[in-house]
């Protein structure tokens, strides 16, 4: 694997989870009662984005951990894993 491709590999990753963490634990305007005014009642109040880029980085880099070691050090091809034949 070379570096862009483990570098593509590690941002598709992240975002990936990025995009499953988002909604986890999300508490809304219309939820907590106090809809600011000129606001949706579905904007966030409390969205903690800190602490879910870190859990997100963490999980990520484990993922793509696991990726980077079945591709260089075990013998998974691409022929490997294609369904269609495509390849």
């Amino acid at each position: 694997m070379t570096i862009p491709a483990a570098a593509v590999t590690f941002l598709m990753c992240w975002f990936l989870c990025l995009f499953v963490a988002l909604p986890i634990g999300l508490r809304t305007q219309g939820e907590a009662g106090r809809v600011v005014p000129g606001t949706s009642a579905s904007a966030p109040e409390v969205h903690g984005l800190r602490k879910k880029l870190l859990w997100v980085t963490v999980v990520a880099t484990a993922i793509w951990a696991v990726i980077v070691y079945l591709v260089v050090f075990s013998s998974l091809t691409v022929q490997d894993i294609d369904m269609w034949g495509w390849f």
